[in-house]
């Protein structure tokens, strides 16, 4: 009897990998087994994914590294869903004969949570839904948008989208970054000002960089520090851009009003973190490019990825 290859989906949160598209050629051809938990430690990912030639992954939620593939001798193909995974040890995976495929991606999904974490935390939605819900009525006051200002930190697609939403509410636009050029942030309809200068005067400040060794923590103390007691902090993008030590400090001691928060250093966040407590933090779980859209595209390529492999 023929043995099939076996597949590995990983970090299927809500079980819904096999709700889109049409598995039946690669259900008929392999051995496909689903991982609904997250595998928090290096060992039990080695341990669990010996047996496998496949492993699907969505985005950065199980990272790859060198020590992860060197302990998976059977692994052939990787399957990443969206354009770009720092989690994978790509020259290690080259070195050791596994190939990496990725899938397309819907790009609306981070500036628009982006969006909607703003207005909820300017507006107060979740705290007078809550309110509401256990019998109150009014609670809070809410923050305009009109005439009040954005801090960009980051003028890419994703930065240049929350640029044009900022314009459709009548905000005022001020961006920074290493590389953003004067014509760039003009093309754009931002303002070009300093760090500095950025920190100090907006009421709304938001990132939206890659992840890389020059912009982890790229905002600390110092730049926190900077910051109105009235203004809020947004990070969508990625946790480590922000230092998290530094900004518990300053959200314990109320330096700034508060933030809005997809994407954290430990993901999932431990249930004990401080995120989850602190009523000045709007905090949802990397949600961003979790939409309907945005998972048809990856799980159908996904299957189109493995029926080019499993051929």
């Amino acid at each position: 009897m023929k043995t099939l290859p076996q597949i590995a989906i990983l970090d299927d949160y809500q079980n819904l990998a096999f709700s889109f598209g049409n598995w039946t050629n690669v259900h008929k051809n392999a051995s496909i087994t689903v991982f609904n938990h997250h595998m928090a430690s290096q060992e039990e990912v080695i341990r669990t994914l010996q047996p496998f030639q496949v492993i699907c992954v969505m985005r950065e939620r199980t990272p790859l590294s060198r020590e992860i593939l060197s302990g998976l001798p059977n692994l052939k193909l990787i399957v990443s869903t969206g354009r770009r995974n720092s989690s994978i040890d790509v020259k290690a995976a080259e070195e050791l004969g596994i190939a990496i495929s990725i899938t397309g991606y819907h790009a609306s999904g981070a500036p628009e949570i982006t969006w909607a974490l703003l207005l909820a935390m300017a507006r107060n939605v979740v705290a007078e839904s809550t309110s509401l819900r256990e019998g109150n009525w009014q609670r809070e006051v809410g923050v305009d948008l009109k005439g009040k200002t954005i801090g960009i930190i980051g003028l890419g697609n994703i930065g240049s989208t929350i640029a044009r939403y900022a314009k459709a509410f009548e905000m005022d636009v001020i961006a920074w970054s290493e590389n953003l050029s004067l014509e760039k942030a003009n093309e754009h309809g931002a303002r070009l000002v300093s760090k500095e200068e950025l920190f100090k005067t907006a009421d709304f400040v938001t990132l939206h960089l890659v992840l890389s060794s020059r912009s982890r923590n790229i905002v600390t103390l110092s730049e926190l520090n900077l910051m109105k007691p009235t203004a809020y902090l947004i990070n969508t993008s990625r946790g480590p851009l922000v230092n998290e030590a530094d900004l518990i400090n300053v959200l314990e001691n109320n330096k700034i009003a508060g933030a809005a928060l997809d994407v954290y250093d430990t993901e999932p966040l431990p249930v004990e973190h401080p995120f989850r407590k602190l009523d000045n933090v709007l905090a949802t779980p990397h949600i961003g490019y979790v939409t309907k859209d945005t998972y048809k595209i990856f799980y159908e390529d996904t299957i189109s990825r493995l029926e080019e492999w499993l051929s």
